[in-house]
């Protein structure tokens, strides 16, 4: 209920923002689609509701994303984007003390192999604040719908955990024109601090427009990209883990 009421909140706030402001708006429909590859550092602890967390060494690995955005000249309407990132890794670890995990206890100094998968989609509403030739600036909400799925086990055990879950998150993007040189300085984030809760998801880096015409633009894109789960009871996960790293892709607008 606490989720959906800030949401509304956000809302309501989001439209007064945009009715007290003047900003240019596309004249033409837009739609964006682009990907990422991102050479992901992992790090950070998990556990389940009611036990401790421990790190597990979780392995860093190449991750893709995607997404697709639709833009419009009408003022009150919010623009859509969809988002969708995975993180798959894996780990084997040794802990230094007993840890239970969906009601199985894994004894210390014994190798504990890790699988943890998760995705998230990302369904975000915003509006253009201020847009033009050399300056963009976008303000927005985002539901991020997360699906995990962690398994643990040892000769001996063996657990598993599926946690699923939509977190209302505030959304914020700009892009910087460097004029006659063809390059963009861009940040794109999204962020949440609420009940324990505490995610962002940011990315800073800089574009270069390969084509340029009537009919379609392709930017490249390299940049650094960072994530943070600090989660108080996303359907009994606990988590405090770091996602970082450079990133490298493409954005296509027709």
């Amino acid at each position: 209920m606490k989720k959906i009421l800030l949401a509304m909140a956000l809302s309501a706030a989001l439209s007064t923002t945009v009715l007290s402001t003047t900003a240019k708006a596309d004249t033409l429909l837009g739609l964006y689609v682009g990907g990422q590859i991102w050479a992901v550092e992992s790090s950070g602890t998990f556990g389940d509701k009611g036990n401790n967390q421990a790190n597990f060494n979780l392995a860093d690995q190449k991750q893709g994303s995607f997404f697709a955005a639709f833009e419009h000249p009408l003022p009150l309407i919010p623009n859509i984007k969809i988002a969708r990132t995975t993180l798959d890794t894996d780990g084997v670890s040794t802990l230094s003390s007993n840890y239970t995990f969906r009601d199985e206890t894994y004894v210390a100094n014994k190798e504990i192999a890790t699988k943890f998968d998760l995705t998230y989609t990302d369904y975000t509403l915003y509006y253009e604040i201020f847009d033009n030739d050399l300056v963009s600036i976008d303000f927005g909400i985002t539901g991020r719908d997360f699906d995990t799925d962690i398994q643990l086990s040892n000769d001996d055990n063996s657990s598993r955990l599926r946690a699923t879950g939509i977190v209302p998150m505030l959304y914020a993007y700009t892009n910087i024109g460097l004029p006659f040189t063809g390059f963009n300085v861009f940040g794109e984030g999204n962020f949440l601090s609420l009940d324990g809760n505490s995610l962002y998801d940011f990315q800073v880096g800089i574009s270069y427009e390969l084509i340029e015409n009537l009919a379609i633009d392709v930017n490249l894109t390299l940049g650094y990209r960072a994530t943070q789960l600090e989660i108080d009871d996303l359907d009994n996960l606990n988590s405090a883990l770091d996602f970082e790293g450079v990133f490298a892709g493409v954005i296509v607008h027709f």
